[in-house]
This record gives structure tokens, sequence and C-alpha cells, in this order.
């Protein structure tokens, strides 16, 4: 079938992905309390849920291309969505809290292959509207995210929490059956073939400075995204402020996302080099941990939005990831190499900073290391933003 004529399937089927890629997580951290209560756990698990998705998303986001090499980007976007709906409502039914964390792991198994091969795909069906799309699938991503934690409690208290956690089973599944679509049209081959001497194993492209630049700018990203959505509510409720005025900052971090996915992208392509952007965005983030640290509820929402522009690097990798690779292939590798790496390293973000404040008393001191990452983000975004592709850098 004509390439063309399947652009209306493609373009619905990243608007899709895109709006479950956080919607797995949002919508089910703020119920985590109340399913504690009826599957009986505490803090410890509590936890361990809240550090999953970084860690599921770097594992599996790092193998996703080995899977895409082998079946395709749309069959494994189709299996990866598939995998994640039905986990999802595994977890809606889970009698235990093992079960719980089992079919969470395999829920964001699939959103972390998802994560992966969405660049790629946009890069391969809109290839002349790169930062439209790359635009329009991360505006989706923030909706998702901002839209997921505001319905969690609500639907929970008004039906359970097994409803309000299974709902996100339904567009992750419609999502899956759009790629299934297109992955039964085309054959798992039908992308242009890789040029002879074009690197797609991993052993070539971390021969890269660029790959490495944009995985330490991602890695400071991730690391600053995760400890802000699961420890600012925290800092502000031991400031003295309540649960819902924390509650309410998450989600105004998160409308800064949307805005940075609108605008961030469409600058980015414009610039041959768009490191003043990575240098902008370090420094307002600086000010906003700062900000917290000395005076967390004097000029709370000054310091809350200086931290949702001040992580506006994360659209930046995702539309460098693919004006820095000249084919599907290989931005599908990086883009493998990137997140699996980075989240892996986000990981460790959360739980070491709750372990910091629990050994200093407060947070202060978690609070400016994490202004310290910025140091490594800014060294990281000076080689990811320089203008030069990654076959041409590990060519030979």
């Amino acid at each position: 079938m004509n390439h063309r004529r399947l652009l209306p399937w493609a373009g619905l089927a990243v608007a899709l992905t895109a709006l479950n890629l956080r919607t797995a997580v949002t919508g089910f951290t703020p119920l985590l309390e109340i399913i504690g209560d009826d599957l009986g756990f505490g803090l410890a698990v509590a936890g361990l849920l809240g550090t999953v998705p970084a860690a599921t998303f770097g594992v599996f986001g790092f193998f996703a291309p080995v899977v895409t090499r082998r079946f395709g980007l749309e069959r494994t976007a189709t299996a990866a969505l598939g995998l994640s709906a039905l986990a999802i409502v595994l977890r809606a039914f889970s009698p235990t809290p093992a079960v719980l964390v089992a079919s969470t792991v395999l829920a964001l198994a699939g959103i972390g292959a998802a994560n992966v091969v969405i660049v790629p795909l946009v890069k391969v069906w809109f290839s002349g509207r790169i930062a439209l799309w790359t635009s329009a699938y991360l505006l989706l991503m923030q909706t998702g995210q901002f839209v997921a934690p505001l319905l969690a409690v609500p639907v929970a208290e008004a039906s359970s929490w097994r409803w309000s956690v299974g709902i996100w089973a339904v567009p992750a599944a419609v999502a899956a059956a759009v790629w299934l679509v297109l992955a039964v049209k085309l054959p798992a081959d039908h992308h242009a073939p890789v040029p002879a001497g074009t690197p797609t194993a991993r052993p070539r492209i971390a021969r890269s400075s660029t790959v490495w630049g944009l995985l330490g700018l991602f890695a400071m990203m991730s690391l600053s995204n995760y400890s802000i959505i699961t420890w600012v509510p925290a800092v502000l409720t031991d400031a003295g402020a309540s649960a819902s005025f924390g509650g309410s900052m998450v989600g105004l971090y998160s409308v800064w996302g949307v805005l940075a996915a609108l605008v961030v992208p469409h600058v980015a392509t414009r610039m041959a080099n768009p490191f003043v952007v990575v240098v902008a965005c370090s420094v307002v983030l600086v000010a906003g941990y700062l900000g917290l640290a000395v005076a967390p509820l004097d000029g709370t929402v000054l310091w809350i939005c200086a931290l949702g522009i001040g992580v506006s690097t994360f659209p930046l990798c995702m539309t460098l990831i693919n004006h820095r690779t000249r084919s599907p292939q290989v931005a599908s590798t990086v883009s493998g190499f990137v997140q699996g790496i980075g989240y892996g390293l986000a990981a460790v973000g959360p739980v070491g900073l709750g372990l910091l404040r629990e050994a200093t008393g407060s947070w202060t001191t978690p609070l400016v290391v994490l202004a310290a990452t910025a140091v490594p983000g800014v060294v990281a975004g000076w080689f990811a933003c320089r203008p030069r592709y990654v076959e041409d850098s590990v060519a030979g």
C-alpha cells in the first residue's frame, strides 16, 4: 500500500502512543496510599513502586532497538503497547503487593520500549516535519502526564482504585490496535535500508562524542525530573505546606512541560547549535533548586516554574536524536542507548536523595546536590548540540 495513504494512520498512532507514555506512572502514584491500605503494604513497597518507572524505562528502552532491527518499528510499537495494556489490566486486578509490583514492571516495560521507538517513527513517517511532530508527541505526552493524576483520586473515590488504575489500559490498547493496522499493511523491513558503512550497533555509536553528550544531558534532565516529581511535595510539606498544595505544585511543574514541547523543538531546529538553550535552562533550573532550599514557602510558585522551565532540555534531546542522525535505524539505536542508560542513571536520583535527606535531616543538601547536576548537564550539552551527524563521527 502507498506510504502516503497510510500517513493519517501513522499520525493517529503516534498521537495515541504519546498520550500513553506517562499515564501508567502519574495516574498510579497518587493512589499508592489508597492501594497500600487495601493490599497491606507500606512505605518500603511504595518507594519501590516509585523507583520502578525510571529503572524499567532504562532496562527495556536499552533493548528496544534490538527488537526493532528484527521485527520493525511498527511491530515493536504494537507489541510494546499491547503488553502495557494487558499489564495495566493485571495491575488493576492485583490481589497482592507482589502481583502489583510485577504487573507494574511489565506495564512500564512496554512504555519503556515505546519511549524509544516513537523517536525513529517520527523520523521515518514525518521526516519533512520533524519539529512539528516532535512538538506534537511531546505535547500529548505531557498532557497525559498532567491529566492522569488529576483524574486518579476522583475516579477512585467515585468507584475504586482498581477502576482508576485500569482505565489507562483502554488508550494503550487502542494505540496498539492502530499500530497493528500499519504493521500488517507493511513489511517489517519497509523502511529504507541502512547505507553501507552506516553504524547501527551500540559499539559503533558509543564512539560518538555527540551520543555521549546526548546521554549525559538526558540523564541529568531525567534525574532532575524524577527527583522533582517524587520529592517536591515532601519538601513543601516539611516546610509547613499542605499535601494538596504540594500536589498542585507538581501539576504546575508539569504544565511547563506542555509549553516546552510546543516551543523547544522548533527553536532547536532553527539553530545550527542550540547550546544556548542548554545554558539558559540550566541557569533557571539552578535558581529553582536554590530558591526551594533557601525559601521553600516564599516564592514557591516562582521556584516551581523555574524547575519546569529548567527541564526543557528533554524536548531538546528528543529533537536532537533525530537531527543528529541520518537514518531511522541509527536514530532508533541512539534513542535506545541514550534513554536506556539515561533512565537507568535517573533511577538513582529519587532513592539517593531520599537517603541523603534521612542522613542530613533536611532538604537543603539534596537540593544543592540537584543544583550541582546542572554542571555535567551543561558540559554534556556542549557535545550534544554541536552540528554534526553521529554517522560521520564514528565512520571508518
